[in-house]
């Protein structure tokens, strides 16, 4: 795992707590944001999958048979 997935996941996590709050007590901009922050995170993460998979993919190519 590199920083952008943990990032990422900590991002999403935030932005469900921040959504479920905000639908609890009523506020559609609590709700917005929450949505928004778990997009974020989503984003990031891919992110960080796309660099470790690249990362794997390099360590396959430097392999001597």
């Amino acid at each position: 795992m590199n920083k952008d997935q943990v990032k990422g996941t900590a991002e999403k996590a935030k932005g469900s707590v921040k959504e479920t709050v905000g639908k609890v007590v009523g506020s559609d901009k609590m709700e917005a944001e929450g949505a928004a922050d778990k997009a974020a995170g989503s984003v990031q993460k891919k992110v960080g999958d796309v660099k470790e998979a690249a990362k794997d993919a390099g360590k396959t190519l430097t392999k001597k048979p």
